[in-house]
């Protein structure tokens, strides 16, 4: 008997999805507008009513939806998600350290854009395998995908998406 219906999406700019030019204000990459992508994903899947389960950005574009479209949201799970503002407020050297991607990515253009397309694996690899588990959580062909995807063109537009994040709006 089937009981749910599995929809898997990308944000807009991340992956094969659509990576718009930024606007002047970046509100094209906003959670708030990735947040109604969402649901327009949905209703045109014919689903008014739906769970949904996210994982770190998507968390925060999930709570966007749920802020603003909360008549549409059954239930909410967000995987990875900590308020931007608190640990920004609490941040301390030890979370620098563990944390230094956040404080990279916001830099002005074009330096981490130059820095990431020098050499995305080694950025991957850097940010994701520097951690207390290092890589071996991730499946190689996971890993793979993600290296393809960071070396895509349009690298802008992602980093447009990580500097609006800690904007004061897109501070949750």
């Amino acid at each position: 008997m089937k009981t749910h219906t599995l929809v898997m999406t990308d944000l807009r700019g991340y992956g094969d999805s659509s990576k718009p030019q930024g606007d002047q204000d970046h509100g094209n990459y906003s959670k708030r507008t990735m947040a109604l992508d969402q649901l327009k994903v949905m209703r045109q899947l014919g689903f008014e009513h739906f769970d949904v389960l996210a994982h770190d950005r998507g968390a925060r574009v999930a709570h966007r939806l749920a802020m603003d479209h909360a008549d549409s949201i059954k239930r909410l799970i967000m995987l990875d998600i900590a308020p931007t503002v608190a640990m920004y407020d609490g941040a301390s050297d030890t979370f620098a350290r563990a944390y230094w991607h956040w404080f990279f990515l916001i830099q002005p253009s074009p330096m981490p854009e130059r820095f990431i397309e020098a050499d995305p694996a080694a950025y991957i690899k850097d940010v994701m395998g520097k951690r207390s588990a290092g890589l071996t959580p991730f499946d190689p062909l996971a890993l793979a995908e993600y290296m393809r995807c960071l070396a895509l063109p349009c690298l802008e537009q992602l980093m447009v998406f990580a500097r609006i994040i800690e904007q004061p709006l897109e501070l949750i």
